[in-house]
Parts: structure tokens; sequence; C-alpha cells
């Protein structure tokens, strides 16, 4: 796990430690010392701890004019027992949505596995942004770990879309995209 890094292509475009609106502002990554673990393994220390034992993330970009963010997560998305979404909802995304954002690609190709408790915080999630035509996009989940998301009725709160390839995008056409499919969508 110690070699799966954030998305790094973007870089030179977005930071959310030099951005002063981020929950990360002023965050200093160590390149060479490995402290994170999930479970017993350690992680790339570009990931950013945002209150879950075994879930971390990385903002790879935030625009205020359009009013979206898109963040990468890795590890286990556990809300039966470390209560995820409430360390997320709370300590990320209010920040973010107090700031404007309206419109979350979370980046789910390393969250290898769901465990569900209630829906409240993506509920309330989802009411903070509805008027505003905000929405919530979880892209390319692991088959097992959406089959659980699902099982759960989440999706009615968090939408499920793939892209194989949005790593070859740059952010903003890469929103535009997945923008476009969520108007299809939300029709």
């Amino acid at each position: 796990m110690h070699e799966i890094e954030p998305f790094f292509n973007w870089r030179h475009l977005y930071t959310a430690e030099d951005d002063e609106q981020s929950p990360f502002f002023g965050k200093e990554h160590d390149e060479f010392v490995y402290r994170q673990k999930i479970y017993n393994y350690f992680i790339h220390p570009q990931w950013d701890y945002f209150g879950s034992e075994n879930l971390y993330m990385k903002i790879l970009y935030t625009d205020y004019q359009y009013g979206f963010v898109i963040i990468e997560l890795l590890g286990e998305w556990n809300d039966c027992i470390e209560n995820d979404v409430m360390n997320l909802k709370r300590e990320i995304i209010d920040v973010l949505i107090d700031n404007g954002i309206r419109k979350f690609i979370l980046i789910a190709e390393n969250v290898l596995n769901f465990h569900q408790s209630d829906d409240c915080y993506y509920e309330e999630w989802q009411e903070d942004i509805a008027d505003d035509g905000g929405w919530i996009v979880c892209l390319n989940m692991p088959q097992q770990t959406s089959d659980e998301f699902i099982n759960a009725g989440l999706n009615q709160f968090v939408t499920l879309l793939e892209s194989a390839n949005w790593r070859t995008f740059m952010p903003l056409p890469f929103f535009k995209k997945v923008d476009n499919e969520m108007i299809r969508v939300l029709e």
C-alpha cells in the first residue's frame, strides 16, 4: 500500500496545503518518512488524515468559481465502527460547503471495503447542497465496495459512476464531463 500515492499530475495547478480555504491549508508532508498506516500497512505520506483510522484522502483539485472539488480516497470506508462519513462530513465537507463547494467528485477506486451504518450524514450532506443544484459522485468504486454501498441504499444520495480514463483529463474538462453526466442522471 505504501506505493499507492495520490494522483499528482494536477499538483502544478492546485495543492490543498497552499489553499487558504482548504481544511489542509499549511499542512506539510514529509516525502521520506512513512508514519501513517491502514491496519499494519504503511501508506504514502502524501495522503491526508481527516479523523479516520483506515480511510485517508487527498483533495486533488478545488475550483471555487465553478463550485466543485475532486477528492481521492484510499483505504476502508467504515461507517459502522469508525463513522468515517461523519468525520469526512464534519472535518472536510462542511468546510468546503461553507466556501461555496456544491459538487463533489470522490474517486474511490482505492476504497477496498465499505461497512455501513445509518444514512443520516449522507442525507444531511445531500440536503446541504441540493437547493443549489449540488451533487455527490463516487467514481470507480470497486465492485464489491459498490455492491455494499448500493445494498445500504446510499446510492440515493451518492451517484456511482465509472470513468476509466479520468487521469487523461485536466480538472475543468473532467468536471464538465461528470457534470454533464449528472445532468442526464438527474433528469
